[in-house]
């Protein structure tokens, strides 16, 4: 009963600052404020009866002047007059350590400059390239686009890269347009993904939703999907997320997609394909281009996930990377590190989420001219390139640097270790070779991807 006893004193009247809380009621509010460190200093000077006095003027450091700015100052700075002199050598000394760090800098600064010059006249270099190929290109080769396209001067400039004000175009003529698709066909397959959402963000009741998943099931998933994977693409870019230029575009452009073919609906990389198109065409143009571009046998392939087609397109690849790449070959086997590993990613978004944008663009110029065989034959460049990097690394690391390539990789290296590969196998070129293993009806092939069948 006499647990919590009663206070006998008054408490003190309150004080500005709030209480505090404890376990069983409020603790009395703090009456001494922070002391200032001067207040501390007389407190502590007249309790214990000692007074600072500061060092007198003689006891200074005498050199005032001696602030040196950097090491080179403190080599050729003399020693403060408290300490003893340098002797004649040790000057001398620093003396040459000085003018041989002056020189070292000076290389520096000069093999900078050179660099820089390079770089600019390389780039110089480049944009004349580029102006005088777009000439040739809008006067010479677009006008008579069948007769010139498979000449060997247009071949030889078409490797070297397209100028980006024709790129789309060429693109366009290249991947060609045999599911004869309109702008209005386009027109009316985006109304109809517009209605679709419409009716996802308005549905309540859930027999209706049933009823939309049992027609359609594929296509509303995937619209569904869209939203969700848009803002993943290109995020350094941020033209592509919510509220950039290019994403309700982007938007548009899968949309009509997954209704124009619901039976291969949205598929995790499609966004990464679009986006390219959109960057370098028009609305109604990109989705052609889209749909073609998607309705060729290896995309069709992949983005329909025909895992009897993928491992004949991973066998047909490894046939190459043997041939072209025998070390590196025999160490991915030696960790059973298969193609699909690496391969799906870079086929389903086709470079452009591995490489930077400019070098993926530069790929895609030649992939629309050669096809399919120059997809894997790009991966057996990649392949190249790093092969003696490769060959150090183990199963985690080799699949974690192919994942995500380095970022100073060129378009001058890279295409140099493309050009370098040969897409020819006793005697049999990258079409014979896939078709000699499509006429393969054997299912248990030696060949066969753990982890894409997992």
């Amino acid at each position: 009963r006499n647990f919590f006893t009663k206070r006998t004193k008054e408490l003190k009247p309150a004080v500005q600052s709030a209480p505090g809380w404890k376990l069983f009621g409020k603790v009395p509010p703090r009456e001494n404020l922070p002391k200032d460190s001067k207040i501390i200093q007389q407190e502590y000077e007249a309790r214990t009866g000692r007074m600072y006095k500061p060092p007198p003027p003689s006891a200074r450091r005498k050199n005032i002047e001696f602030e040196p700015l950097s090491t080179t100052a403190l080599i050729l700075e003399d020693r403060p007059a408290n300490l003893p002199a340098k002797s004649v050598e040790e000057a001398l000394r620093h003396r040459q350590e000085y003018d041989e760090m002056v020189a070292e800098a000076k290389k520096r600064e000069i093999k900078e400059a050179h660099k820089r010059k390079k770089i600019m006249r390389e780039r110089f270099k480049q944009e004349e390239n580029i102006a005088s190929a777009m000439v040739i290109w809008v006067n010479e080769i677009l006008p008579n686009w069948e007769g010139m396209r498979a000449t060997r001067r247009v071949r030889e400039l078409w490797w070297q890269g397209l100028p980006p004000s024709v790129r789309g175009k060429v693109w366009s003529l290249a991947v060609g347009n045999e599911l004869n698709i309109t702008p209005e066909l386009y027109e009316i397959f985006l109304s109809r993904a517009k209605e679709r959402w419409k009716s996802f963000s308005e549905t309540s009741s859930e027999n209706d939703v049933e009823d939309a998943v049992a027609s359609v099931a594929d296509r509303e998933a995937s619209l569904e999907l869209i939203k969700l994977d848009i803002s993943r693409t290109f995020p350094s870019l941020y033209i592509f997320q919510k509220g950039g230029p290019y994403h309700d575009l982007l938007h548009s452009v899968l949309g009509a997609y997954t209704c124009y073919r619901p039976d291969v609906g949205y598929v995790q990389g499609m966004s990464f394909i679009a986006a390219v198109l959109i960057l370098n065409l028009e609305e109604a143009d990109a989705f052609i281009a889209f749909a073609n571009l998607l309705n060729k046998p290896c995309q069709l392939a992949f983005f329909r996930v025909d895992h009897s087609m993928m491992l004949k397109y991973f066998a047909a690849f490894e046939v190459f990377f043997e041939e072209n790449l025998p070390k590196l070959f025999l160490h991915f086997k030696s960790y059973s590190l298969t193609p699909d590993i690496y391969l799906i990613d870079w086929i389903f978004t086709l470079y452009s989420k591995s490489l930077p944008l400019d070098l993926a663009c530069r790929v895609w110029d030649v992939f629309c001219r050669d096809g399919e065989e120059f997809l894997f034959r790009t991966g057996l460049g990649i392949l190249r390139l790093y092969e003696d990097i490769l060959l150090q690394m183990d199963f985690i690391h080799i699949a974690q640097f192919l994942t995500k390539l380095p970022e100073d990789i060129t378009s001058e290296k890279l295409f140099s270790c493309i050009a370098a590969i040969q897409m020819q196998n006793s005697n049999k070129k990258w079409a014979q070779v896939f078709a000699s293993l499509m006429k393969d009806n054997k299912e248990g092939d030696k060949n066969h991807s753990p982890a894409l069948k997992s």
